[in-house]
């Protein structure tokens, strides 16, 4: 049986895993409040750079999904660098930023691991209104 967390109360954490969304909003002041998720998953697709771009869409679309617009994106990769060459993680990665610059949302950095299956996508932080 899993437990339950203790997580610290915030008046300001306006959406959060209790409401299983995509997306968590956090209040930053009457007007403004932040969008963040993450979100990635396996190849869907054989074209490296349409896998790129699907998996980027999708982790913009739970910011846009919330009433927000995305500001900043970060890249989430995990790969079998023994069966993915560099050239494809290379390919997939420009999807994603295609994708992103698209967004008009800024591609701030990320992170890569090695893993046993391909995995792709985004953390993605965006403002919405808090009304």
């Amino acid at each position: 049986m899993l437990r339950r967390l203790p997580q610290f109360k915030d008046r300001n954490v306006l959406v959060s895993s209790d409401t299983a969304d995509d997306a968590g909003v956090y209040r930053l002041d009457r007007n403004r409040a932040l969008v963040q998720t993450v979100d990635f998953f396996t190849p869907i697709v054989d074209d490296p750079y349409l896998y790129g771009q699907i998996a980027a869409a999708n982790s913009l679309s739970d910011v846009y999904a919330m009433g927000g617009r995305p500001l900043t994106a970060m890249n989430v990769m995990g790969v079998p660098t023994d069966l993915v060459s560099p050239e494809i993680i290379a390919t997939i990665l420009r999807g994603g930023a295609a994708k992103v610059k698209e967004a008009r949302c800024a591609l701030v950095g990320g992170h890569t691991i090695r893993n046993p299956e391909p995995v792709y996508g985004l953390s993605v932080t965006g403002l919405v209104s808090p009304k």
